[in-house]
């Protein structure tokens, strides 16, 4: 049974980066909504309350069923967490005079086990509005901020702490240590979960599940699907079935480049040339959701068509992740707008497949941590993330197969020079993007109204936040003088500066 701590999330910002911090101490962490607090067995070795955008005195704020005094493993309460459980025992939280936001250096911290190894006047990132003013009878203050405010406190003869800043953040500047403390020292986490570890547990519990049946699977050639393939195949051989669709929509020689890498996985893979069964449908189609739909219902009609030649396939493979597994169970429920390309739509319950998804409590990085201990070559480890429905979603117009292929060439360029010039390991995620409007330029002595190509590079953990990439100012010449002069049809380059958020990665 693997050990686990229990993140139960109020709505904060930070709650994933909760998880993560837990998971850097090779603990495995699970969020579950407030509101959904799943049973609480041996596996269990802590529990940690999120933070939250509301107040707990806003009529109807989160709240749980759950006395966290009677339950016998330690609590850690973080902010709002922090001030619930103190409202929820008798004390008292009001407004505060001033709202505390940014750094904070802590006063008086007490001896107790969260604060081991952490310096007097230690600094820590608040973002509340409210203040604990009054604690309950069993609870003791164990910190304040330098301005008097109530920073942290424990219950009596209880493993339960409440901290009311984010040690989470990076900008607490020991906010490890909190998370060390609690996670290893108080709730006494072995620090087990680690790559090698998950995967002789993966391969164990697919074996299990499947048994003696087949598994078919669609492979992209991204990190995810990959590393779920090899892990069933590890574990049932060649009854996994892989199939890999060319939808026309791929980057420039992907389709080649991609299979030929996967050679090295030994995976049993069906290759199958769709394009213009996708790129039919596709012409002169302009709006995104329009776009992802005909990707999608046609991606099901091409998988469908293969996997019925697979004899004796009961379980549809698939490379869903953490995040994507959060987003659909969310505070407020199921995610308003997940996108169509995210889900093979309505695939399984049209073919009576069962799902296997192996990497589904993975986050992007540790995808690759596992993919690199399988020994998955850096062709595929270290390849970017590429949007589902290709680049139908980077050519912000109409599709024509002209349009295609021009992107493909001022995007091979793109990539090829990120990967001369070293700069590819170093961005998140890259690619040019084909602009819905044409502009004035001079070639020669002839004037041109050609396309605009945007280039657009971040550098990312996750891709849930974004920066955009400082590439250098030589490598933006070169590239664009080489778009320019080589991609018929293109006479201007821009970059892209915007962040996530407010912007998005992708353009639609």
């Amino acid at each position: 049974m693997v050990e686990k701590i229990l993140i139960l999330d109020f709505g904060s910002q930070f709650t994933q980066l909760i998880a993560r911090r837990i998971r850097e101490l090779n603990v495995f962490s699970e969020i579950h909504p407030f509101n959904k607090v799943p049973i609480i067995d041996d596996s269990v070795k802590g529990i940690i309350l999120s933070g939250s955008p509301c107040s707990v005195n806003d009529k109807g704020s989160p709240d749980i069923d759950l006395d966290v005094t009677q339950i016998n493993i330690p609590v850690l309460g973080l902010c709002y967490g922090a001030q619930l459980m103190a409202k929820k025992f008798g004390g008292e939280v009001s407004a505060s005079a001033h709202r505390e936001y940014g750094r904070s250096p802590l006063a008086n911290h007490s001896a107790s086990a969260i604060f081991n190894s952490v310096s007097q006047n230690s600094v820590v990132w608040m973002s509340h509005g409210d203040t604990i003013t009054k604690l309950p009878e069993n609870f003791e203050a164990h910190a304040t901020t330098t301005n008097g405010s109530l920073a942290a406190f424990k219950v009596m003869e209880k493993q339960i702490f409440g901290l009311q800043f984010h040690p989470e953040v990076t900008h607490s500047e020991e906010g490890k240590t909190f998370i060390k403390n609690f996670i290893v020292d108080i709730c006494g986490c072995a620090q087990t979960w680690t790559p090698d570890n998950y995967i002789h547990t993966t391969i164990g519990a697919i074996k299990e599940k499947v048994g003696d049946d087949k598994v078919i699977m669609g492979l992209s050639g991204g990190v995810d699907s990959t590393v779920a393939a090899r892990l069933i195949q590890l574990a049932i051989g060649d009854r996994l079935v892989c199939i890999f669709i060319d939808n026309g929509l791929l980057r420039k020689n992907e389709y080649h480049d991609v299979l030929e890498a996967y050679k090295t996985v030994g995976l049993n893979i069906i290759a199958i040339d769709a394009s213009d069964k996708f790129l039919d449908p596709l012409e002169g189609v302009s709006d995104p959701e329009t776009k992802r739909k005909i990707i999608g219902r046609v991606f099901v009609e091409v998988f469908e068509e293969e996997s019925r030649k697979v004899e004796g396939a009961k379980w549809l493979g698939q490379g869903t992740i953490y995040p994507d597994v959060i987003e659909s169970v969310s505070v407020n429920g199921p995610s308003a707008t997940i996108k169509s390309h995210h889900n093979v739509g309505g695939l399984p319950d049209k073919m009576h497949l069962k799902v296997l998804e192996p990497i589904n409590s993975l986050f992007k990085d540790e995808v690759r941590r596992v993919g690199k201990a399988l020994e998955i070559p850096d062709a595929i480890l270290k390849r970017h993330p590429f949007p589902g429905p290709g680049l139908a979603i980077r050519i912000i117009d109409d599709i024509t197969r002209e349009k295609v292929a021009t992107l493909q060439e001022a995007d091979a360029i793109f990539i090829n020079n990120l990967k001369e010039f070293g700069l590819y390991d170093e961005v998140w995620q890259a690619g040019a993007i084909f602009l819905p409007v044409k502009s004035v330029g001079v070639m020669g002595d002839e004037r041109t109204y050609q396309h605009v190509i945007c280039l657009r590079a971040v550098t990312s953990v996750d891709g849930m936040t974004a920066d955009w990439a400082d590439l250098p100012r030589d490598f933006l010449v070169k590239t664009s003088g080489d778009i320019i002069n080589k991609v018929r049809g293109i006479n201007r380059v821009v970059y892209d500066i915007s962040s996530k958020p407010p912007a998005t990665i992708e353009w639609e």
